[in-house]
């Protein structure tokens, strides 16, 4: 009996790492973007007197992406901020069951936040106030990174709680005698 899930896996790994070099090429485009807009402000208001109005309030929508997008790139790689001094003490099952404990607590945590982001991104869709970016830009466009980051890092929080540690501590209680 023939079975497609070699191609399926394939396909899935596929998938997985184009998204990956998505992500990562519009982090790069965000980030050469605000260097170019930082760089061309200082030059500007410097040398020449004068600025583009409008690309302070970009760059402070494109820090914001930036942000968001780099903390969704850290727990897609696992290189979030993370306390796992004990992690050195614990045997491989006690591990396991911390890593599902402490990316659950991390999932729900930004599961809430994408909650109370949406929130806050359909009280401004509803009252269509301006963004302060620019005059016709509505204030929840610029916002709408918000929840879709933090209910993407819920979801990665969650995937990554049940796949092994991309960065594997060593055991202290395994080791051998010092010399």
């Amino acid at each position: 009996m023939k079975t497609d899930a070699p191609s399926t896996s394939s396909a899935l790994v596929y998938a997985i790492a184009w998204m990956r070099r998505i992500e990562d090429c519009l982090l790069a485009i965000l980030v050469l973007i605000l260097v170019g807009l930082a760089g061309s402000q200082i030059v500007l208001r410097d040398f020449f007197h004068t600025g583009i109005s409008w690309a302070d309030p970009l760059m402070r929508q494109l820090v914001l992406w930036t942000g968001m997008l780099g903390a969704l790139a850290a727990v897609r790689d696992e290189k979030h901020i993370a306390l796992d001094v004990l992690q050195r003490f614990l045997s491989p099952l006690a591990q396991r069951i911390a890593r599902l404990v402490t990316f659950g607590f991390a999932a729900a945590i930004c599961a809430a936040l994408a909650w109370y982001c949406w929130i806050m991104l359909s009280v401004d869709y509803a009252s269509a106030t301006p963004s302060s970016a620019f005059a016709s830009l509505p204030a929840w466009i610029p916002e709408t990174i918000l929840p879709t980051a933090f209910g993407l890092m819920a979801l990665r929080f969650v995937l990554r709680a049940f796949l092994p540690p991309a960065h594997t501590p060593p055991l202290m209680h395994t080791m051998g005698p010092t010399p």
